[in-house]
């Protein structure tokens, strides 16, 4: 099927270092020929000058400029792609959350709502309970689940897809994980960085809502998920959405939180309680899991940029799965595998709607706890090092 993957902001930060990038390595394949790129702008672009290190692309992308406030836009956007039967439509809202919920308003008011479109959304799905449920009510007038393509690239990193791999594989010693033998599960993220010029959005996010929440909760269901043996991958959000409904609601009590020095000068918050660092415990009233520790870990400027999940067995062994690259071997960035697999209408690694509320039902009670308290928060030093 041709695909046209359109691009609202094609133009940004993400586009540029991350979606672009992976265009050009798919289409090295060989196997996306029929696809072309329509990037939405508000202003003109030179094609040209915007894909200058990766001029592959330019005879395949074009540019339409539109207001994204204006209705009639969408509908010249509409008669502009003039989708035939043999098409697709991939919208991919690069952009700010908040202007996500609107565009797709415009889309389905404008008849761009038929089963060949669909919508992939960025990170974060709402900053609360509340807010993830009214988007997720919004988009449903006029898409149906199956047209909502949500990113974790988490998912699509490649300790995610050994995890997968290793829990359907019913010959492995995996697959019978249990409170039997382990002692816990850690699943941990950290940064080098700090935020990076983006204050204003980390001042309203924060470590638990930007990883924990989301990215670190759905690696932590590849983990405790029961799973029949060489289940269908198109299940795989079934069991990952069982896996949280048994997970209890977090306690404010089994959390650390911190802030690393500087962070309030950087942000130009004095006094600021956002926290950079998080670590969260949380347990399954599941027979095979009571007792077991989950704990759920991310911060910035940490001494080391790391993603992996630590398995302590109950006979002092333990198991590493870590994001990394066999030696000498080059495997798809996540941003290629999502693309890849949304094209192809696979949606084992992207995020359901249940899966986005019950995540946000497990740390309800810790967003209300912290936002409740005035107590500054404990500060750390760059250098620390998360064990």
């Amino acid at each position: 099927m041709k695909t046209k993957l359109v691009i609202f902001g094609i133009t940004g930060d993400l586009s540029r270092r991350k979606l672009l990038p992976g265009l050009l390595e798919i289409l090295k394949t060989g196997e996306f020929d029929d696809l072309s790129i329509v990037g939405v702008s508000r202003r003109d672009v030179d094609v040209a000058e915007l894909l200058s290190s990766r001029s592959e692309l330019v005879n395949r992308t074009t540019i339409f400029k539109m207001d994204l406030a204006e209705a009639r836009d969408y509908m010249r956007l509409k008669e502009s792609l003039a989708l035939g039967e043999d098409e697709q439509a991939l919208m991919y809202l690069s952009v700010p959350p908040g202007a996500s919920a609107d565009i797709v308003d415009f889309l389905g008011q404008a008849g761009l709502n038929t089963s060949n479109v669909k919508i992939l959304f960025e990170k974060p799905f709402g900053f609360d309970l509340a807010s993830a449920q009214e988007m997720i009510e919004r988009t449903a007038q006029y898409f149906s689940e199956d047209q909502l393509y949500r990113i974790d690239h988490y998912m699509a990193k490649n300790v995610a897809q050994e995890i997968i791999q290793l829990r359907r594989n019913a010959e492995n010693h995996h697959h019978s994980w249990s409170a039997d033998s382990i002692q816990s599960i850690s699943v941990i993220a950290t940064e080098t960085i700090g935020v990076e010029g983006r204050g204003e959005f980390y001042e309203q996010t924060g470590a638990l809502r930007d990883l924990i929440q989301g990215h670190l909760m759905q690696l932590l269901s590849l983990m405790i998920m029961d799973n029949p043996a060489d289940f269908p991958l198109d299940d795989l959000p079934s069991h990952r959405l069982e896996a949280l409904n048994h997970l209890q609601l977090g306690d404010p009590l089994k959390t650390v939180r911190a802030q690393y020095h500087g962070y309030q000068e950087e942000v130009g918050n004095s006094g600021s309680l956002t926290e950079t660092l998080a670590q969260v415990r949380l347990s399954s009233d599941l027979p095979r899991w009571q007792g077991v520790n989950l704990i759920l870990t991310t911060g910035k400027k940490l001494a080391e940029k790391k993603t992996y999940i630590t398995v302590k067995y109950k006979d002092g062994t333990e198991d590493i799965f870590e994001e990394k690259s066999p030696s000498g071997e080059r495997l798809p960035d996540a941003y290629e595998r999502v693309l890849v697999e949304a094209i192809q209408g696979n949606k084992a690694i992207f995020t359901t709607s249940p899966e986005v509320l019950r995540a946000w039902e497990i740390v309800a009670p810790i967003q209300e706890a912290w936002a409740m308290t005035n107590t500054p928060l404990n500060s750390y030093s760059p250098t620390l090092q998360i064990l």
